[in-house]
């Protein structure tokens, strides 16, 4: 639990929400009932149902994105419905909200609220005793709504930092192996759930410690990075390409298998061949195949993927080597 809270940090930004909304509002609700004030206490009630049963949706379903929404709507429309009712204590009610929501949604999305929450109470004339309280309202809560946006940008622009670091190789750019573990999961539930096939690949440059031992590590990461571009010229924006490790990396492709995919590999292996090169001369890769099978876990995928790679290698280099049958070819293709 602890662990998911630290992880999303829009999920713990709810749970914060629904926990002090029925700490907070609770004791409101039962002490208008007590007081006869059956709507207000009616309104708190719904307020903290609601707030709870959006927190209970973002942790069952992980979709803290349309749960945050519901939640950043709910919260200051209930805050202005409290202060019409209950008058000028419950302006208090929207300060926390007019906050919570740049935590919630968009920056654009929350300040789009918070002036139509601020905008709703000063057209309601009857909230306020005067208007010198009513444009002390307006501009306590335009101040602490701009404080709000430029703290919200800042921390979103940290967190969208700090993501990328932890997802992306810093040298080449593409997905890491975190990032790939991910997304093979997502695929082998969407290809369970679709049928669409999904074809794992694993490529590895062909004897890439002699060019980092004679070269140095410079001409290596260039090598890499010249790897990288070729690869994404030569696939699909739909196709995800990973480094896996050192001078390894896997490409994801959806929706290709038989001929098809035997044509893209040959395509790949084609342009590989003809345009990496290094000072020493040509530089070639090796490439194992692997057809995701129903109901295959994604650990025996990457399995027979990289015994595909080796294979590869055992039979020369520079070459891609298919786990499965293709339609037309043989278990290994030498192109």
């Amino acid at each position: 639990m602890l662990k998911r809270l630290r992880a999303d940090f829009r999920l713990s930004i709810i749970t914060i929400l629904g926990a002090t909304s029925l700490l907070g509002i609770t004791p409101f609700a039962i002490m208008r009932f007590l007081q006869g004030d059956l709507v207000a206490g009616a309104i708190d009630t719904t307020l903290v149902l609601t707030i709870f049963g959006g927190m209970a949706y973002a942790w069952i379903t992980g979709d803290t994105r349309r749960s945050g929404m519901v939640l950043a709507i709910i919260a200051c429309s209930g805050a202005v419905v409290v202060a019409v009712v209950v008058g000028e204590v419950g302006l208090f009610w929207l300060y926390p909200c007019l906050v919570t929501t740049f935590f919630l949604v968009n920056p654009r999305v929350a300040t789009l609220l918070n002036l139509t929450s601020i905008g709703a109470l000063v057209l309601q004339g009857d909230v306020f005793q005067d208007d010198i309280q009513k444009w002390t309202f307006t501009a306590t809560a335009m101040v602490v709504s701009a404080t709000a946006y430029a703290f919200a940008l800042r921390t979103n622009s940290q967190r969208e930092r700090l993501e990328q670091l932890a997802t992306i190789d810093p040298l080449t750019g593409v997905k890491n192996r975190r990032s790939m573990d991910e997304e093979l999961n997502l695929a082998a539930a969407h290809a369970e759930r679709t049928g669409i096939p999904y074809a794992l690949v694993m490529l590895d440059i062909d004897h890439f410690k002699k060019v980092n031992d004679e070269y140095g590590h410079g001409v290596g990461d260039e090598v890499l990075i010249d790897l990288v571009t070729l690869i994404r010229h030569s696939t699909r924006k739909s196709d995800e390409l990973f480094r896996y490790g050192g001078e390894e990396f896997v490409l994801l492709l959806p929706g290709v298998d038989g001929a098809g995919l035997v044509a893209v590999m040959n395509n790949v292996q084609h342009i590989l061949r003809k345009k990496m090169t290094h000072p020493g001369g040509p530089i070639t890769v090796s490439v194992g195949v692997a057809l995701l099978k129903h109901g295959e876990s994604v650990g025996s995928w990457l399995e027979r993927a990289d015994g595909a790679l080796y294979e590869a290698k055992q039979a020369g280099r520079d070459r891609v080597v298919f786990s499965d049958t293709m339609p037309g070819t043989t278990p290994e293709l030498a192109t």
